[in-house]
């Protein structure tokens, strides 16, 4: 037994392992891919308090589910409400609720009754220090007599100022939603909505439970238009956008992949009029991609659908070495064996192989986790197609096994008509014109890091997000103040300093309002504060409960009564005990607690004020909040995860003309002086892409970068195809030219039908490169032969 058929046999081996990893993957181990959007975004190492803050506003809404049911008329809202809740009040395995009803309300209130001396707004505290004793007595005496004096909680001598109840109120005034009927209520100027919120037992980002909750909704959804068919539904939630984006995911990849297919078999058909080399070239690329899957899930334990939707793209790129093999076996002599043939082609099969590798792990240098993950996939799968055409292509095609269709006579007739570069006159002027345009079209070009350019989700989940957060004067998730300190006392004293700045920002219109815990639970300095004040104020002997007394007709005993009755609801509150009790569940996600220990290893604890009705063009004065406050950051997880994207394009474009040189290097030792002709068209085609991209005014982003980097890897391989058999008269690599870059057009150029925008940003990119690398590389070709090593 030879050699290579021992190698064909110890390969067959290896992928009967693979087959068999994969179906033991998809089939028993039933994996899913991941279609988390943020699995694909850098990860905040530096400051991981930071990363927490951010990872906890994001987990707080992953599992919420909202859902508005709005009519004209309160009662069809209620109707249709019942009939949407009735249909997933069958799925408790999936669907989580808390009634709305008196025993509710009345939980929620138990814990603050009994503290209510220490709770105070910023304007009674204010209210307590300015106003003399006779207002005081006249508000005692109005909310005792006058039939509208306002909220009453449990009896009037529980509290006689009303300032429990104004608290209350204030707390209530964080949302717009209202309790009604057994509903929560919410309206605008058109429509009343009950509001329906809900919590998934099922994780949102699984795929699974996208097939399962999705079709409950739209079930739930048709009983509501059914009771009452002028209903308006507004649901929101990240499943919602999850299964949007793996849906379309799902769908490009199919697109990509099968478009990908299909040209590779009509150009096989025209090219050899044979479904062998088809059969071999898909074989070579189904083995990349088992490959690929089996080590990607062992290196990373899971797989980003993204991953797999670019990975698409690798078939553009894998049938490149199959491609070379075979246009080459085309064109040898028939005397000539196959292994002996694989001999000659195997150094410049490896530089491709190489070249295209280091223009993947490009890729990998970014701060990514997706990215990575993508640039390791396509990398193995170029490796594990690269390896199966070694080992399986010499013995499987022998040297009479390939006709010559007529399209390789049509196509390599061709050749001879093209262009090629010499040194004059002609040459130089085009160079200049070619410099000026270029330099024009690339001054054209902005640039826009915006992250939201990751995911681009259909405008009716938009709207109804936006609607949403309207209706409800819902805080965003991705800014917000984040407060740190060394104890839970110093992180609320400082929510209080930040939050009497924003009270001004409130009064200037700039926000609507404010969460924070400290809204909830006073520091203990200001409750020892606000109870020593009410005391010097209220309590006194000689104090408004006095008068108070006098025109009620009550006597000493009652002042004495009244007097202890509030002092036992004096205690302080603390934040154990809020943070224990049902009331605290919506506000759970603004305490951080004890994050991390720092350098002196004392614990750090951190909160979250978020802010409603913030605008974008308020943002940068609300910010200045912050300013002089100890351990009070502004956090915009938008602009900062945009300006890593920032920051990454400009490193990476310093990493493609590095990549440049280290090509050069590995390719002087074999073409020596023509070397600069193995990489001038694909730096020429870099060039000219961008210039492309500036006349379209379009904005540079890191995935143009990326794919650039990516061309230099595909375009290379042409070089080195030419350059391998220079001679103009030879058109076998012009063959295996053609036909590669064909293929890889269609790969990456229907990434530019993608719907999001970096994927088709990155798409179009490769589109105009490897065509314009196709129509440049036979530019610096040979009339006659030359020495590989001249």
């Amino acid at each position: 037994m030879t050699r290579t058929r021992q190698l064909a046999l110890l390969w067959l081996l290896a992928v009967c392992l693979l087959l068999g990893h994969n179906v033991y993957l998809w089939s028993i181990k039933r994996i899913m891919p991941d279609t988390d959007i943020m699995a694909l975004l850098p990860k905040q190492e530096r400051d991981p308090v930071l990363q927490a803050s951010f990872s906890h506003m994001v987990d707080a809404a992953q599992q919420r589910l909202i859902v508005l049911v709005g009519a004209e008329d309160w009662q069809d809202a209620t109707r249709a409400a019942d009939a949407y809740s009735a249909v997933l009040a069958a799925r408790k395995d999936v669907f989580a609720s808390t009634p709305v009803n008196e025993q509710t309300q009345n939980d929620w209130l138990s814990l603050f009754q009994q503290h209510r001396l220490t709770l105070l707004t910023a304007q009674q505290e204010a209210q307590l220090r300015e106003q003399p004793s006779q207002f005081w007595l006249e508000t005692a005496l109005a909310k005792l007599y006058a039939p509208f004096g306002g909220p009453k909680l449990g009896s009037w001598q529980d509290d006689p100022f009303g300032l429990f109840a104004g608290w209350v109120q204030e707390r209530a005034m964080e949302t717009p939603v209202r309790p009604r009927d057994g509903h929560l209520f919410v309206a605008d100027g058109q429509r009343q909505y009950v509001l329906l919120p809900m919590t998934l037992k099922v994780p949102a980002l699984s795929m699974t439970a996208q097939d399962t909750v999705l079709p409950l909704l739209q079930q739930a959804g048709d009983a509501a238009r059914k009771a009452a068919p002028e209903v308006e539904l507004i649901q929101a939630g990240v499943i919602l956008h999850a299964a949007s984006a793996s849906g379309k995911a799902s769908g490009e990849a199919s697109t990509i992949g099968i478009g990908s297919l299909l040209g590779i078999i009509l150009l096989m058909w025209f090219a050899f009029h044979s479904f062998k080399p088809i059969s071999l070239i898909l074989l070579s690329i189904g083995i990349g991609c088992l490959g690929a899957l089996s080590v990607c899930w062992m290196l990373f334990g899971h797989i980003h659908l993204m991953t797999l939707v670019f990975g698409a793209s690798l078939i553009g790129v894998a049938q490149d070495y199959g491609i070379y093999f075979l246009c080459n076996r085309l064109a040898a002599d028939e005397k000539v064996d196959s292994p002996a043939l694989l001999k000659r082609l195997l150094p410049g099969l490896g530089l491709t192989l190489l070249a295209a590798v280091i223009g993947y792990m490009g890729l990998g240098l970014t701060p990514f986790p997706g990215l990575r993950q993508m640039a390791v996939f396509s990398a193995l799968g170029l490796v594990f197609a690269w390896l199966t055409v070694v080992f399986w292509f010499p013995q499987l095609i022998g040297s009479r096994s390939l006709k010559s269709g007529g399209l390789v006579r049509v196509y390599g007739a061709a050749l001879q008509r093209w262009p090629l570069l010499r040194l004059n006159r002609g040459t130089l002027v085009a160079a200049g014109v070619f410099m000026l345009a270029a330099g024009y079209g690339i001054s054209r070009l902005g640039a826009n890091d915006d992250i939201r350019l990751l995911q681009n989700p259909p405008k009716h989940l938009v709207d109804d997000q936006i609607k949403l957060s309207k209706l409800l004067d819902a805080p965003t998730p991705v800014q917000y103040f984040l407060v740190r300190g060394e104890s839970a006392e110093m992180v609320l004293q400082r929510e209080e300093l930040l939050k009497a700045r924003l009270d001004s920002l409130i009064a200037a219109r700039r926000l609507s309002g404010y969460q924070a815990i400290s809204n909830w639970v006073p520091s203990a300095q200001a409750q020892a504060s606000r109870r020593a004040l009410i005391e010097e104020k209220l309590l006194r002997d000689d104090g408004p409960l006095k008068g108070v007394a006098e025109q009620a007709g009550e006597d000493g005993r009652w002042i004495a009564a009244t007097r202890d009755g509030l002092l036992q609801a004096a205690a302080p509150l603390t934040l154990d005990a809020f943070l224990q009790s049902p009331a605290s569940e919506p506000w759970r996600h603004l305490w951080l607690g004890d994050s991390e220990r720092g350098g002196d290893g004392k614990p750090v604890f951190a909160s979250i004020v978020a802010l409603r009705g913030l605008s974008s063009a308020a943002a940068p004065q609300v910010l200045l909040a912050a300013e002089g406050l100890d351990g009070v950051q502004w956090v915009d997880k938008v602009a900062e995860i945009s300006s890593v994207l920032g920051r990454y394009r400009a490193y990476m474009s310093w990493v493609v003309g590095a990549a440049y040189l280290v090509v050069f290097g590995l390719l002087f030792r074999r073409y020596r002086g023509r070397t600069w002709r193995v990489l001038a068209p694909t730096a020429l085609a870099s060039v000219a892409t961008l210039a492309i991209l500036g006349y379209a005014a379009q904005n540079l982003q890191l995935f143009h970068v990326l794919a650039l980097m990516l061309l230099l890897g595909v375009g290379v391989d042409y070089g080195i195809f030419m350059q391998e058999h220079p001679d103009r008269r030879d058109a076998t690599p012009w063959l295996a030219v053609g036909m590669s870059a064909a293929n890889t057009i269609l790969s990456f150029g229907l990434l530019g039908l993608s719907s999001t925008p970096a994927l088709q940003a990155f798409g179009l990119t490769m589109l105009l490169g490897t065509a314009l690398v196709w129509l440049i590389v036979p530019c610096f070709g040979s009339l006659h032969r030359e020495s590989r090593h001249e």
